[in-house]
């Protein structure tokens, strides 16, 4: 990954590794970013905008520090210069600071590569698939969808797709691609699913929460 990332903040989108993001851009300054990218590396970086960005979204308002790479896989240039173009998650970054050199943003960034898995943390990933799975049957019998099409997905895959298309608040998804760990990311999900799963089947504590 270069170390100037083309950034892409948007209020309501974490991207996860090796997962797939369709994306429409409108903006005419992030249509600049998608053309430069397509003339280059293709990389772009999606940052999650912090609250209150509302006032000061034209300009450059703070996000999250730490994003997910992604490289476009598939685009479309319509008649009228906006894009459809998908994008495939590669790494995690942390940003260092911005550069402000063009009109779209771009930041100076490093890569969070993850270590290698031990022995324990294959294990304890695989324990939590199992229980990611055991959690989500209900509503993938009453979806229809072919539970093989899982099954047949690695652990990190699975667990990085659960993360970022499953109904969750933004704040909870940054909180997942915050962990530094594939481990950690695996055992915060199922806690994460487990108190949504115990709220909703409480009568009244949703509204005690909220």
């Amino acid at each position: 990954m270069s170390d100037i990332l083309p950034i892409f903040p948007l209020p309501n989108v974490v991207l996860f590794p090796n997962v797939f993001l369709p994306l429409h851009i409108f903006e005419p300054r992030y249509r600049e970013m998608v053309a430069d990218a397509l003339e280059s590396d293709r990389l772009i970086g999606m940052a999650l905008l912090r609250p209150g960005w509302e006032p000061e979204y034209e300009g450059r308002p703070a996000v999250y520090p730490i994003g997910c790479s992604g490289v476009i896989t598939h685009f479309e240039r319509l008649t009228d210069g906006r894009y459809n173009l998908v994008l495939r998650g590669l790494e995690r970054f942390r940003i260092i600071e911005e550069d402000h050199d063009r009109p779209y943003r771009r930041a100076v960034i490093e890569s969070l590569l993850e270590g290698g898995l031990t022995a324990d943390d294959r294990a304890a990933v695989r324990n939590q698939r199992v229980k990611l799975e055991t959690l989500l049957a209900p509503a993938v019998e009453r979806s229809g969808a072919d539970p093989r099409t899982a099954a047949a997905m690695s652990d990190e895959d699975l667990v990085h797709a659960l993360a970022q298309y499953l109904d969750l608040e933004p704040l909870e998804k940054q909180a997942l691609l915050e962990q530094n760990s594939l481990r950690r990311r695996a055992e915060s999900l199922v806690e994460l699913l487990e108190m949504k799963i115990m709220i909703a089947r409480t009568p009244g504590l949703s509204n005690v929460v909220h």
